[in-house]
């Protein structure tokens, strides 16, 4: 018989040891990424007294395809338009605490004598927070559905995002080695580049491709192909440079867009969850106690840099945004830890050989500390601010709690629309100018090779060019022309004269740009004079401008581009799951909207509204019901409850925290028992004294007395027939009950 591969055994041994401790972490309360981490320590080298893994570059290998899931799940839970949607203070918010921690991280650093590429990562580590770890515990304490808690999880999204960017920053930090500030704004345009075609691209092919394969589609085949893509774009993502995480975020973001996102996301999670525990296991087989030991100064004082860090900077961070001081430092207390992404971060500073070894177990050593203490840090926020309340003179208080306090700022009507216009055609020129410069190179890279191939250099040259401007022309037409028929442009066009001549300029430099583009492509190919080339790119544009075709053209490739990244919202406003529009006018105020899935095996199950009385006794009301695919909104009293509903809730923070800790403690208990409830059948010949006998069957109290049934009466050929509830039993008659095993043998007694 063949050997078993030592990657087989490698495997048994850690899920079997994982599973183990994470079932002991379950029952503590504690993250099972912290679980998978004291796995990945007992079964590593440096535990002498069990056993331990055997090949550790194969469960490296795997370890890298778990960052690679994990960062794919996260786009899949991330999207673009939420980002839009947040506004100014999310984002406000985690460039302060990163700018900040990071700052901090490479103070501390350096305090303790490390080299700059050491101190570098370890700032980036420090400024990013745990997603999974803070949800966790708002999860466990009853906040996940307070306002605070939401601008929290608002502000980890944009941190996640940024932590990719973050990545691929530092990998050219690394191969830099000593980068200056062009090298600097190249990388973050290269990002910013790759980003815009890749997600443009993605939303014009995937959908559609999802769209004409759906009903050929089962649960398999949609699992190969959305990791399929998402391999696909790792790997192209390492041909250009990035890391193959960041292309497994970009496809992840792309069909997060789709309406079969939700479907993959449930696909896909247990693909994750096992190789995102490889790679948690991997964290902690990198965990040597002898550095933990020898560092165990440095590890104390970056636990007290991000506690105090975050309860300080994050708070004002979050004060910067406004919020109000008493919401910013329960904010800032519940991001004062580090988790997923500082492993992700170090591990990529082993792997480019720039950081040293004894910077990873370092920080698995302060996660570790700094998760164990999130849910203290949470709780000590109030505490903190009622002193902080107490020594502050109440001027300053009334001001700081009225940061958070909405206001309306007036603006002039043609202020709003040239903010409006502008930002409109600053992302309609970046866009189609990323889409026109991947064409072009694209057409000199491929096509124009082929080309000469086949014809004569100035022939080929023609050739390619012609076909590239074809290509391009849709996109240097929207480039030039699009919104100048907006209701904005208008509306400045025909208020005011003074805003004609700014608009004409508006409109002069996309041509420009689109001029630019042309003036390339003859340049390149034609290296004719510039009078000739400026000549060219003009008479070109004013054909690309007055052509109906590529007008038409143009429309139906934006039409197409926003049905696609719209399909999802789409579906979700058809099958009921959108939330009501009215939902941002509630945040103005203390009462807000928050959801609730009734449990199963509930208390609450079964109630009507009005038995309920949720107003009453919560002071809350329900807006609408959520059952399967359907929205039942404003329902009325006597709408039943049922398990998998869920609630919409309109109330205050407090209502609603109460409400929640109700509904979770109301659920009835486990049958300790259920062994003993299993239903049996016996046959039963009536004798002349048995309780039965001479009654009927409606009279026997067979169902209410003994909680029994009686299924029917056999005859003498073996058949068997329906009892009518009139029969009286008689003796001789055999008779079929079903019941439980004790309530059968009082009956038989």
């Amino acid at each position: 018989m063949s050997e078993l591969p030592a990657l087989v055994k490698d495997l048994a041994l850690i899920l079997v040891v994982a599973g183990m401790v994470t079932l002991l972490f379950k029952k503590l309360r504690q993250p099972l990424v912290l679980g998978y981490i004291v796995a990945g320590f007992v079964v590593s080298p440096h535990m002498p007294y069990t056993m331990s893994v055997m090949d550790k570059a194969d469960i490296q290998t795997w370890a890298d395809i778990g960052v690679i899931f994990l960062l794919f799940a996260l786009g899949l839970d991330f999207s673009f338009k939420k980002i839009l949607k947040m506004g100014m203070a999310p984002v406000i918010a985690v460039l302060s605490i990163i700018f900040t921690m990071s700052a901090l991280g490479i103070t501390v650093g350096h305090t303790f004598g490390w080299s700059r590429m050491d101190c570098i990562f370890l700032g980036g580590m420090l400024a990013m927070s745990s997603t999974t770890i803070i949800y966790k515990a708002f999860d466990d304490m009853g906040l996940r559905q307070q306002k605070f808690a939401g601008m929290v999880m608002s502000v980890l999204i944009l941190e996640d995002v940024l932590a990719i960017v973050m990545m691929v920053m530092l990998s050219a930090l690394a191969v830099g080695q000593n980068p200056d500030g062009g090298q600097m704004v190249v990388s973050v345009m290269k990002i910013a580049f790759f980003l815009t075609l890749w997600f443009v691209a993605g939303i014009f092919m995937i959908p559609p491709f999802l769209r004409k394969t759906r009903k050929l589609m089962n649960e398999e085949t949609l699992m190969v192909v959305a990791l399929g893509l998402c391999c696909a774009m790792a790997w192209i993502s390492t041909l250009v440079g990035f890391s193959s995480a960041f292309g497994a975020f970009v496809m992840g973001s792309i069909l997060a867009e789709t309406i079969e996102a939700d479907k993959i996301i449930r696909l896909v999670e247990p693909v994750k969850n096992l190789f995102g525990a490889i790679f948690f296991v991997s964290v902690g087989m990198l965990v040597d106690p002898q550095i933990i030991v020898a560092y165990a100064t440095p590890i104390l004082i970056i636990v007290l840099t991000i506690l105090i860090g975050q309860s300080v900077l994050g708070s004002a961070g979050f004060m910067l945004s406004g919020q109000s001081l008493k919401t910013a430092m329960r904010c800032g207390f519940s991001m004062a830890q580090i988790g997923e992404f500082a492993f992700i971060i170090a591990s990529l500073g082993l792997s480019l050989n720039v950081t040293g070894k004894f910077l990873y177990p370092v920080v698995v050593a302060v996660s570790v500390i700094t998760t164990f203490l999130t849910p203290y840090m949470i709780k000590w926020a109030d505490p903190c601010y009622k002193r902080i309340e107490q020594q502050l003179p109440r001027m300053w208080i009334r001001r700081l709690n009225h940061l958070g306090t909405p206001t309306q700022v007036t603006n002039t009507k043609d202020a709003g629309n040239w903010h409006r216009l502008l930002r409109k055609l600053l992302t309609t020129t970046a866009i189609y100018a990323v889409l026109t410069t991947a064409v072009i190179a694209l057409m000199f890279t491929f096509f124009l090779p082929f080309c000469r191939q086949l014809l004569p250099h100035w022939y080929a040259n023609g050739v390619c060019g012609i076909v590239t401007v074809i290509f391009i022309s849709p996109f240097l037409r929207s480039i030039v022309m699009k919104h100048n028929h907006s209701e904005e442009f208008k509306t400045l066009w025909t208020g005011n004269r003074i805003n004609r001549l700014p608009l004409l300029f508006t409109i002069l430099a996309r041509v420009v740009v689109a001029a630019a583009f042309l003036f390339y492509i003859c340049n390149f190919l034609a290296r004719f004079a510039n009078a000739i080339v400026i000549t060219i790119a003009l008479v070109v544009i004013i054909l690309i401008v007055v052509s109906r075709t590529l007008k038409k053209r143009s429309i139906q490739m934006e039409r197409l581009f926003v049905q696609n990244l719209r399909s999802r919202d789409i579906e979700a406003q058809v099958s009921g799951r959108r939330r009501p529009l009215y939902e941002g006018r509630l945040l103005d105020h203390n009462l807000h909207i928050a959801d609730y899935d009734v449990p199963a095996g509930s208390a609450m199950a079964g109630q009507t509204l009005r038995q309920l009385a949720l107003p009453a006794h919560w002071g809350i009301h329900v807006s609408s019901i959520l059952r399967g695919h359907r929205r039942i909104n404003i329902p009325g009293g006597e709408m039943q409850v049922f398990p998998g509903d869920k609630l919409q809730v309109i109330g205050t923070d407090e209502q609603l925290r109460l409400f929640g800790e109700d509904l979770r403690q109301a659920i009835d208990q486990d049958d300790e028992h259920i062994e003993d409830r299993e239903m049996k059948l016996r046959r039963m010949v009536i004798a002349r004294n048995d309780k039965l006998a001479g009654k009927t069957l409606k009279s026997s109290g067979l169902r209410e007395t003994y909680g029994c049934m009686a299924v029917g009466m056999e005859l003498s050929d073996d058949a068997l027939v329906p009892i009518q509830p009139q029969h009286t039993f008689a003796p001789g008659d055999v008779v079929w009950i079903v019941g439980e095993a004790p309530a059968l043998q009082k009956l038989l007694e």
